[in-house]
């Protein structure tokens, strides 16, 4: 019988949907116990707890559900290596206002000068702050919208586009679209304008992106759409990867 009220209590604590009570309630107890705190002080820890892994276990779903291919922050990142980038402009992109404003991030430069890193940064912390991110490049973005097409749900796929806060298209330029992939993609461009923001990663200039859409008149409106509240981050350095290689070889 002494168990019965341990039992409900983690019945009632299941039922209600708070794991990091059930599971820290009782040490908790004795702690505050121990420091004289009352039953007050004590709900007040209890609930804290609740809530901080609440948002973690949250952060971790945002940060699964934006499909990342792997998990990189700022705090990684080596502005050093790359002297034109302006650190205390990504820093301030970092607290995510940007997307709040519904503005966009263009980051330009040769391969392997971290942009995948810098854009794979500022989506996790948009996640941080509980916003809805998804990453793709821009090749695997094409082929999804085209399949969509093809099995007639393309609709409910711009939705989901659509629905995030912060659309990343990942290497655009690294392979040229087609006519129907073009058009897909400044559709979700166009979708977005000024209700969502977008980063965009590419080895191209603007003045070549001619060479992705095919067309002078659709890569005009897609650029327009784009640069009209942008934020650029000129990425130009040597390739970290090259680095790395050289670095490998010369201890060998």
């Amino acid at each position: 019988m002494t168990d019965a009220p341990q039992v409900l209590l983690a019945h009632h604590l299941k039922k209600l949907r708070l794991p990091t009570f059930l599971s820290e309630y009782d040490k908790l107890a004795r702690q505050c116990a121990a420091e004289g705190k009352d039953h007050v002080q004590y709900l007040l820890r209890v609930c804290e707890l609740e809530l901080i892994e609440r948002e973690r276990r949250m952060i971790e779903r945002r940060i699964k559900a934006a499909k990342f291919p792997a998990t990189k922050s700022l705090d990684s990142f080596d502005f050093k290596a790359i002297p034109s980038l302006n650190k205390m402009l990504v820093m301030e992109l970092a607290r995510c206002e940007f997307v709040t404003r519904r503005e966009n991030i263009i980051a330009l430069g040769p391969s392997g000068t971290g942009k995948t890193h810098a854009a794979l940064g500022l989506g996790l912390a948009a996640c941080q702050k509980g916003m809805r991110v998804r990453f793709v490049t821009a090749a695997a973005l094409v082929h999804e919208l085209i399949e969509a097409v093809d099995e007639r749900r393309l609709q409910r796929l711009q939705k989901q586009l659509a629905a995030q806060d912060l659309l990343i298209i990942d290497e655009l330029g690294f392979v040229p679209l087609s006519k129907t992939g073009a058009e897909l993609l400044f559709e979700v461009i166009s979708q977005r304008y000024e209700r969502g923001s977008i980063i965009i990663t590419s080895n191209l200039p603007f003045d070549e992106w001619t060479e992705t859409f095919g067309t002078e008149r659709l890569t005009g409106a897609i650029l327009d759409r784009l640069t009209h509240h942008v934020h650029i981050l000129e990425m130009n350095g040597e390739s970290f990867r090259l680095r790395e290689s050289r670095k490998s070889k010369t201890k060998n």
